[in-house]
């Protein structure tokens, strides 16, 4: 199975949880007796309508009940749009060092169409090489094993495979000068990191940039995030914010709006793809 493919449920559940969402808030509809109805708790339904977690077919059949959904037809397509969304992606092999909150985006990603970052600590997880990951993680968890570490990095590598792909998505990415100007792994991980991030640059699915030291202030002042675009057209942009021990998904499109913006300011103030490679030459010269 593909990343797009398996991504796709993650995006089939959240589309299922918004649309349980909006026949239950038409008929008003508390998510306590929604709860009720499925024999479950308020926070469940919550978690449900927000494509957090999977859906039985009993509960959702019983749902369109209590919202007055007799049309077979509209059943039966909420009904196979709940069973797509269950299917396990790929990643779950990786659940044993995959934090849960962490899965959703890597579904997300794998579903996105176009994925606009910004990233100002190290270069972004889709354009590192195995051994600037193997840097990374080692530096990030001194106290994980060997093994455990392996397993993170054959995960990125994994998930790298998405902008080589049939349904590859567009990245455009904004990387601040620091993430290149910090060492991870030494002289020549830098020099392999520096020459992967130009050679990759070129591929036409790539958008990179760089934001110069010699700028100044940016648009990137709250610091990195992720902006997923997805194919289907009633699933709204979703921005991704990661914490040390959590992540953030915002959606409102007033929130959303902030971002974009954010994010075409980087665009416009950073050199252009091509005077990014000459700077990404200049730095590797200077390593």
């Amino acid at each position: 199975m593909s990343a797009s493919e398996s991504g796709g449920s993650v995006v089939r559940r959240i589309l299922l949880g918004s649309q349980l969402r909006r026949l239950r808030e038409s008929r008003g509809i508390t998510r306590e007796a929604a709860g009720y109805s499925i024999r479950a708790s308020e926070s469940k339904i919550s978690r449900m309508e927000l494509g957090r977690v999977s859906f039985k077919a009993r509960d959702v059949a019983d749902l369109l009940t209590l919202y007055g959904v007799s049309d077979e037809q509209e059943r039966e397509a909420l009904l196979s749009l709940a069973k797509e969304a269950n299917v396990a992606g790929w990643w779950h092999s990786y659940s044993d060092v995959l934090p849960g909150w962490f899965q959703t985006y890597v579904g997300l990603e794998g579903a996105a169409s176009l994925l606009r970052v910004y990233e100002v600590q190290f270069v972004h997880g889709l354009l590192q090489t195995e051994e600037y990951a193997h840097a990374v993680v080692s530096r990030g968890m001194p106290d994980a094993s060997a093994a455990d570490i392996q397993r993170r990095v054959a995960l990125r590598q994994e998930r790298q495979k998405l902008l080589l792909s049939e349904r590859a998505p567009q990245l455009h990415c904004v990387l601040d000068e620091a993430a290149l100007r910090r060492p991870y792994g030494g002289r020549a991980v830098m020099r392999g990191q520096l020459k992967h991030l130009i050679d990759i640059s070129e591929r036409p699915n790539v958008r990179l940039q760089v934001m110069p030291f010699n700028f100044g202030g940016h648009a990137g002042e709250s610091g990195a995030f992720t902006m997923l675009r997805f194919p289907e057209s009633d699933l709204s942009d979703v921005v991704y914010l990661e914490q040390l021990t959590s992540a953030l998904y915002v959606d409102k499109p007033e929130e959303v709006a902030l971002y974009e913006r954010a994010m075409e300011r980087l665009q416009e103030d950073s050199p252009n793809p091509s005077g990014t490679r000459d700077l990404l030459r200049g730095l590797l010269q200077l390593t």
